[in-house]
């Protein structure tokens, strides 16, 4: 029988217990709802990664990826297609389900994901959409996974071909790839491997499971003094320390991650404290590249709760941690607006990433 001197040490290595999960605000859902079913199946503007192999690969964007043409980009219609499927999941009663649901319902169609799957296989395509939209469209395919509801489960059988190629274009890749991308934007590599190794997880792909985890230690494992004083960068979207940091609190032991965040984050402070990080600042929403900084404290708040939830539960940092993600959420959450499309088109599933917890360990 462990004595008490055990359970209190296995106490203090364990991560915190997991609270009730927050209650979804119906206003704010229903406005991030809103911004997704207004550009799903807006077409133009529209900006397309296509390489034409000749006269005939010149069409619109409906006919090269009729499920996903909407949103200005491809993988923006991909998590446009995740946040009317996350919502309409955890609130189907709202009164943005139906809407959503009929949304998903004309893109979904086998057809549809047919042609996207044919669009994908095409020659010059290899790195189309890798690693940041092949890693959200498996978040699509977890979501429809997860959700006990028969069209769903069409919907999710209908994207099983596109999903097995995202997963192959994925694996295929990575031990290929003989260092990290360490950008802020969407080359970034430990966002979409923190993406790819919970889909594998809920997927039960083992092997895919395994070369993921593999690759976020062989890439970040021993790194040290991560130069978070430097972000962020003028386009960031995605924070090149804290995303690395969220990526790796997935693949190891909560002990064992308090000791690697000392190496990689020393100035982590161990008081309730915000001024250790300040949330970017965006001079123009209209600007399609400095707007970003607004989907950079999204993505910083959900890092930050994930890098505190993946230390021990007595750990001092995580008040800092949590501190500053509420102060990230503040400033972030009221600028998700449809005032200009060209944060509108995106910043809704950003948002909606982070209030619903979605890369939070389950429970959290």
């Amino acid at each position: 029988m462990p004595t008490p001197t055990l359970l209190l040490l296995a106490a203090l290595a364990a991560p915190p217990a997991a609270p009730p999960p927050p209650a979804l605000d119906a206003d704010a859902a229903a406005r991030f709802a809103a911004l997704a079913l207004a550009c799903v199946h807006q077409e133009y503007p529209n900006k397309i990664a296509h390489v034409l192999q000749s006269d005939a690969d010149v069409a619109p964007p409906r006919r090269l990826t009729p499920a996903f043409h909407g949103c200005f980009d491809w993988h923006s219609a991909v998590h446009g297609h995740w946040l009317l499927a996350r919502l309409a999941r955890l609130a189907p009663d709202a009164p943005y389900a139906a809407a959503a649901r009929a949304a998903l319902a004309r893109s979904l169609t086998p057809e549809n994901l047919a042609a996207e799957a044919a669009y994908l296989a095409g020659a010059g395509r290899a790195a189309f959409e890798r690693p940041y939209g092949l890693a959200w469209l498996l978040q699509l395919a977890a979501e429809l996974r997860e959700w006990d509801d028969p069209d769903a489960r069409a919907w999710a059988a209908a994207l099983a071909p596109l999903e097995r190629t995202a997963v192959a274009r994925l694996t295929d890749w990575l031990p290929k790839l003989t260092a990290p991308i360490r950008i802020g934007e969407h080359d970034q590599t430990a966002f979409a491997l923190g993406l790819a190794l919970d889909w594998a997880r809920g997927a039960g792909d083992r092997d895919a499971e395994a070369l993921f985890a593999a690759t976020i230690r062989r890439f970040y494992a021993g790194d040290r003094g991560c130069p978070l004083a430097w972000e962020p960068s003028g386009h960031d979207f995605l924070s090149p320390c804290l995303a690395e940091a969220d990526a790796v609190r997935r693949v190891l032991p909560p002990a064992e991650f308090a000791a690697w965040l000392t190496a990689f984050l020393p100035e982590l402070p161990r008081t309730e404290s915000t001024d250790w990080l300040l949330p970017g600042v965006v001079t123009d929403p209209s600007d399609p590249k400095l707007a970003h900084l607004d989907g950079l404290n999204l993505s910083r708040a959900w890092m930050l709760e994930g890098i505190a939830a993946g230390l021990p539960a007595a750990d001092a940092r995580r008040a800092a941690l949590l501190a500053a993600a509420r102060r990230h959420r503040e400033e972030a959450l009221p600028r998700v607006t449809g005032e200009h499309y060209e944060g509108s088109h995106w910043l809704g599933s950003f948002a909606t990433y982070l209030v619903t917890g979605r890369g939070l360990p389950a429970g959290q």
